[in-house]
């Protein structure tokens, strides 16, 4: 349990869900009717609305060796972004990435396919957005090895031969969940001038962050979540040595040294 805790929060939950419920429900132990997604029984005034099911589509395996495999997949490339990725730099980004996916996929998915569970898909959104990070990156489908950026047409290959073309459509809509939500946070800013809209509120990064400040290492490097603009703005006026502050008035001694000055001031 104690290695449990220690692992990446949203992915570890997400698996651990589905290692659950699945095993459950293959098992004869539950029933999985009552997990997949069902449009009439979510969106419903008839009855009390079966909002879980918005939630549980995303933790159902494949029978048999999908118990095995499928939450693998799902814990490898998550963990992974979770862990590594540039773009998701404060506590809770990761979070929000996997809600915006998520939301993407229920309505292509659920509402225009009619598909019942969605763990493959958002499992593919995680893959493609791990092999936009590391294109050239050497990774292991099963027994074969070749670049990261072929990834997710080699897991919509295997999806078409295993689970035929509906299987296939379906999964494909977590590629364009994850390159939609590219598209409106990196691409459209950058190139179309446009603004980014998803963002991380203060409350999420809360729930998943470090105190304010405090060094976070990370696989590309060190991240330091900021200040809050209040305690910036209070500690402005703590006092001159204080280390937190944004200016340094150097050498107090008294030995004949000026006042420090950082460049620009």
């Amino acid at each position: 349990m104690d290695v449990f805790w220690t692992l990446p929060p949203v992915s570890r939950t997400i698996t651990a869900g589905a290692v659950v419920v699945s095993a459950l429900g293959y098992s004869g132990m539950i029933n999985l009717f009552y997990y997949v997604f069902i449009q009439q029984y979510i969106f419903t005034v008839s009855m009390i609305p079966q909002v879980w099911r918005l939630v549980t589509a995303f933790l159902i395996t494949g029978p048999k060796f999908g118990i095995l495999m499928d939450p693998y997949f799902l814990y490898q490339y998550g963990s992974g972004l979770e862990t590594e990725s540039s773009r998701f730099p404060q506590p809770g980004d990761f979070f929000i990435y996997t809600c915006f996916v998520a939301s993407a996929i229920t309505i292509l998915a659920g509402l225009v396919l009619q598909s019942g569970t969605f763990l493959h898909a958002l499992s593919l959104a995680y893959a493609y957005t791990y092999a936009q990070d590391n294109p050239t990156r050497r990774v292991s489908f099963f027994i074969i090895q070749f670049d990261a950026k072929y990834l997710p047409f080699a897991m919509i290959l295997v999806s078409f031969v295993m689970g035929g073309p509906g299987s296939a459509l379906t999964q494909t809509t977590g590629l364009v969940a994850a390159h939609l939500y590219d598209f409106l946070t990196r691409i459209w800013p950058t190139f179309g001038g446009g603004r980014n809209y998803i963002f991380t509120p203060a409350i999420v990064k809360q729930w998943f962050g470090a105190a304010p400040g405090v060094p976070q290492q990370r696989t590309y490097g060190t991240a330091i979540p900021g200040r809050p603009a209040a305690a910036a703005g209070a500690g402005a006026g703590a006092g001159a040595n204080d280390p937190s502050t944004g200016r340094s008035t150097g050498f107090s001694g008294g030995s004949g040294y000026g006042p420090g000055r950082r460049l620009g001031d």
